[in-house]
């Protein structure tokens, strides 16, 4: 197999926020959209991260890949999420990001 044939534009992927904790609080599930393939850099930084110790700097990761449905990011230095919605979505995304490892294979 030739190498290109991997590489692919990343596309978004949407998460939905189900928990019913969120839904009674804001009435209805949240929804977000994160790329399906992240780049070196993001990966590094999240890899170097050690299991559940450092969750401070796995939400300033996760801060950088959550984005509307255009690809825009959501969160800035100006707006800033609930802190009961962003542990739930540095949560989704994690997990989101640990069904996507194979990429290429398909069920």
């Amino acid at each position: 197999m030739k190498l290109q044939q991997l590489a692919t534009k990343p596309q978004l992927t949407k998460i939905v926020i189900d928990d019913p904790k969120i839904v009674e609080a804001y009435g209805e599930s949240l929804e977000y959209y994160i790329w399906d393939r992240q780049d070196m850099e993001t990966f590094m930084r999240l890899a170097s991260l050690e299991e559940g110790n450092n969750f401070g700097e796995l939400s300033k990761i996760v801060q950088l890949m959550v984005l509307d449905e255009k690809g825009t990011p959501i969160i800035s230095k100006d707006n800033q999420l609930p802190i009961d919605v962003m542990i739930k979505v540095v949560e989704a995304t994690v997990k989101s990001l640990g069904n996507t490892v194979t990429q290429t294979l398909q069920a």
